[in-house]
C-alpha cells in the first residue's frame, strides 16, 4: 500500500506521540488534530479538520496500520504500524521523522529522534537507514547529493513527498486554511482519486470488523443474535 500524505501525516503524528507523550496515548481525535497541524517540528506545517483526519483513520484501520479504542464519549487512537510492517523501535523513530519532516540527513536524524529513541551514535542511525533501505520493499533512500550540501540527505518511500517537503523549504503552508471542508485537497490528484474509488472497499472492510466485534459480544453474553426479519 502507498500512503498518501494526510496517512503520512497522520502515522507520523501516532507514532511520535506514542513515545513523547505516553500520558496522553492514545490520542483522542481532537489532540491528533492538533499534532497534525502544530508549527513545530513539521514539515510543511498543514491544516488539517477533523473530518479530513477520521475519515484517514478509517483507512488507516482497514489497512491494519491504526485502531481506535472507544472510550466513553471520546475515541482514542493509536498507531500499528510496527506490528504492520514489522518495524523496531529505532526504525519507528526514523520512520517518524522522516514522515514528519520530510528529507533529512544521517545527523538530523539523530538529534530529532532523541525523545523518541537514542541512538549511541551516527553509525548506529545509518545501520537503521540500511535495515530499512534493504528490505524486500525499501521504505527509505539515499539522495543525491545537493549544490552546497556536505550530507546526502534519506528520504521515506511509503508515499510521494508533499512538493514543500521536497524541496526542503521550511514554513511552507499546504492545503486549505482552518475551517475548510476538507484538507484532502493536499493530496496529489491521483492519491485522492485513488481515495475516492477505495471508499466503498474501505467501508466494506469496516463493516466486517463491527459486525466481528458484535458477534464476539453476543458470545461473550452467551446469547445469539436476532434473525433478520
Amino acid at each position: 500500500m502507498e500512503l498518501d500524505p494526510v496517512q503520512i501525516r497522520i502515522l507520523g503524528c501516532l507514532i511520535e506521540k506514542e513515545t513523547t507523550t505516553p500520558d496522553n496515548y492514545p490520542l483522542s481525535t481532537n489532540a491528533l488534530v492538533n499534532a497534525c497541524n502544530q508549527s513545530s517540528n513539521r514539515h510543511p506545517v498543514v491544516a488539517y479538520d477533523e473530518r479530513t483526519v477520521s475519515d484517514t483513520l478509517l483507512e488507516l484501520r482497514a489497512e491494519g496500520m491504526a485502531r481506535t479504542n472507544i472510550s466513553g464519549r471520546t475515541n482514542k487512537h493509536r498507531h500499528t504500524l510496527g506490528e504492520a510492517w514489522s518495524l523496531s523501535p529505532a526504525q519507528l523513530a526514523v520512520i517518524a521523522v522522516l514522515f514528519l519532516r520530510g528529507p533529512q540527513t544521517v545527523g538530523e536524524l539523530r538529534t530529532r529522534t532523541a525523545r523518541m529513541h537514542e541512538f549511541e551514535s551516527l553509525h548506529a542511525v545509518e545501520a537503521t537507514l540500511a535495515s530499512l533501505a534493504e528490505r524486500s520493499q525499501p521504505l527509505v533512500e539515499q539522495l543525491g547529493r545537493e549544490p552546497g550540501q556536505k550530507e546526502r540527505r534519506w528520504r521515506q518511500l511509503a508515499g510521494p513527498e508533499s512538493p514543500a517537503a521536497a524541496e526542503g523549504g521550511y514554513g511552507a503552508r499546504t492545503g486549505p486554511g482552518p475551517g475548510s471542508v476538507s484538507a484532502r485537497t493536499t493530496a496529489p490528484n491521483a492519491a485522492a482519486s485513488a481515495a475516492g474509488d477505495g471508499e466503498t472497499a474501505v467501508l466494506r472492510a469496516e463493516v466486517a470488523r463491527l459486525r466481528a466485534d458484535v458477534d464476539r459480544l453476543y458470545d461473550l453474553l452467551g446469547e445469539t443474535p436476532d434473525a433478520p426479519s
